[in-house]
């Protein structure tokens, strides 16, 4: 059984036993993760999904947060001026291995989600402004009204 799942802005074909690096996701060496973004799932009946198949998932486990090869970026400009520079780059990735393609029931298999580092990051984000949000919207008037019931 195969499945096409999607993380990082890409798609890749996967089958229970790959090892994959695909771009950095928010998880420690050893955590058991899930993708829920699964386009395909083959096997003994091809399934298609509209965009996403419901109820399939993808289960892996992390092996290792690694960086990707160096990638060189030379940059000359303008004649006469000597105006040269050299960028390098080394992508963040995970590196996963694939442990079970399931074509149904991954809501209940409670196992956690993967997300990329952006998204952990723009949850906590959220999290933190949450109770900043509850506060009134006028900053000035609440420590007003809180140091008037003080006295």
């Amino acid at each position: 059984m195969f499945a096409v799942l999607k993380t990082g802005g890409k798609q890749y074909k996967v089958q229970a036993g790959d090892v994959l690096r695909v771009e950095k996701l928010a998880a420690e060496a050893g955590d058991k993760i899930q993708f829920n973004d699964i386009l395909m799932v083959g096997g003994d009946a091809l399934t298609v999904g509209a965009p996403f198949v419901a109820g399939a998932a993808v289960q892996a486990e992390v092996i290792a947060q690694i960086k990707g090869e160096k990638v060189i970026h030379y940059v000359k400009r303008r004649r006469k001026h000597s105006s040269q520079r050299t960028k390098g780059h080394r992508q963040h990735l995970t590196l996963l291995r694939v442990t079970d393609v399931l074509a149904s029931g991954a809501e209940a298999s409670g196992v956690a989600a993967a997300t990329g580092t952006a998204d952990a990051r723009r949850a906590a984000h959220n999290a933190e402004a949450a109770p900043a949000a509850e506060a009134s919207a006028k900053p000035k008037r609440a420590a007003k009204a809180a140091a008037a019931a003080q006295e």
